[in-house]
């Protein structure tokens, strides 16, 4: 049942636009946080989880083939020596 009165009706109104009006400014501040997050943690050089896998692989393969040359010379130079 609705109210005749207008006074309530206004209040409403008011208070309607009021939730609205709350509502945009959390979303705006929200917003407004999450791009100023961005431009601080874009400023630091983060890598991606990707491409630190890829670099951590390529450190693990790169040691192992250290190691064989490292045995290699060691043969060779047994042999010369």
């Amino acid at each position: 049942m609705q109210s005749q009165n207008p006074l309530i009706a206004d209040f409403v109104k008011l208070a309607n636009s009021a939730v609205g009006t709350f509502a945009g400014m959390t979303r705006e501040a929200r917003q407004s946080t999450r791009e100023r997050l961005k431009e601080a943690m874009g400023g630091l050089d983060f890598v991606s989880r990707e491409e630190f896998d890829a670099v951590k692989d390529m450190a693990a393969k790169a040691r192992e083939e250290n190691e064989k040359l490292s045995e290699r010379l060691a043969a060779l130079e047994a042999k010369l020596g």
